[in-house]
């Protein structure tokens, strides 16, 4: 299939999405970054601004299958991935597949499960695998797991560890619509909510969309560069004239983060229908890709920096090599 034909495509999932979803541009945005990259998206946000429906409505028009599965403090982690189920009559032990084996599994309030349920999910987003007794058992290709947290409640929650938080290529914090948008969701919703998309694409068109942004948006040499000081940055700020920041961070990003970065900046370019990455395609995903992956220090905490400040400081000082 011919590359223009694809790239429209994709812009027909993102208007079938918006069919049903109003504003969230940006949560759209990087989700078919995530989706172009292989990679898999945490969404920050209050309860009520559609991000379920916003998943449900990109797994529908992509035509590929969607679990969903509600976080609890009293989930297992057998709910999510799956269990052997012992036969008597044959002796023999048979797997009984979790909703993990879909190609959208979207994880609803996911910190408001314990840690080893969070953890069920480490194997499955890093390997694309998952284990069952002595079976391992491939995911469906593609596979993205979805991810939703609310920001204000901490009572019954249970923060993410930081291997888990590193395995997704993004967060993205969303916050309330407009009051234009809020109205026309009124207007929309007001009588009844409308139906799911019909799908425009289909899963190998992705992996055509796939291939096409790791093998064919060009990254020079000297924005390559710009990625890897850009995440230095975030471990040594002194380098970078930046020395207030150093009793700031507790630990800076990971070389997941200068993979990350590199990726998702050649999907922006993508989606803009560029051939060729450029600066300002690194800034426009760096929040999304860093603000995870740095720990700040309780020196940060209690003098209310958030990791978004840093990054700001970051992308300001941190110049494009020449």
């Amino acid at each position: 299939m011919a590359e223009s034909v694809i790239q429209t495509r994709i812009q027909e999932v993102e208007a079938a999405v918006h069919s049903v979803v109003v504003g969230q541009d940006q949560l759209v945005n990087r989700l078919l970054i995530g989706l172009l990259c292989g990679g898999h998206v945490l969404i920050e946000g209050v309860p009520g601004l559609a991000k379920t429906l916003t998943v449900r409505a990109l797994a529908s028009a992509l035509h590929v299958s969607f679990q969903r599965v509600q976080f609890t403090p009293d989930l297992l982690p057998s709910d999510i991935i799956g269990t052997q189920i012992f036969n008597p009559r044959t002796g023999e032990f048979t797997a009984k597949r979790g909703p993990v084996f879909a190609n959208l599994l979207l994880a609803d309030e996911i910190n408001r499960a314990p840690a080893k349920v969070q953890s069920a999910l480490l194997e499955a987003m890093e390997e694309r695998q998952v284990t069952l007794g002595e079976a391992t058992e491939m995911l469906p290709s593609p596979f993205m797991v979805l991810a939703t947290q609310n920001p204000i409640e901490q009572e019954g929650t249970y923060p993410l560890p930081e291997a888990q938080l590193d395995r997704f290529l993004l967060k993205v914090v969303i916050g309330y619509p407009t009051r234009a948008q809020e109205r026309e969701v009124m207007e929309r919703m007001g009588s009844e909510i409308p139906p799911l998309p019909a799908p425009v694409m289909e899963a190998r068109d992705l992996s055509n969309a796939q291939h096409a942004v790791h093998n064919e948006i060009f990254v020079d040499d000297r924005l390559k560069e710009y990625v890897l000081s850009l995440v230095e940055a975030t471990r040594n700020p002194e380098q970078y004239g930046l020395k207030p920041l150093t009793p700031l961070i507790a630990l800076g990003a990971s070389p997941r983060a200068s993979l990350g970065l590199l990726r998702a900046s050649r999907a922006h370019a993508y989606l803009r229908g560029s051939g060729h990455v450029t600066p300002d395609d690194i800034r426009k995903v760096a929040p999304d890709i860093l603000r995870h992956r740095i720990s700040l220090s309780f020196e940060a905490e209690a003098e209310g920096v958030t990791s978004d400040t840093i990054i700001e400081q970051l992308i300001a000082r941190v110049a494009v090599p020449a």
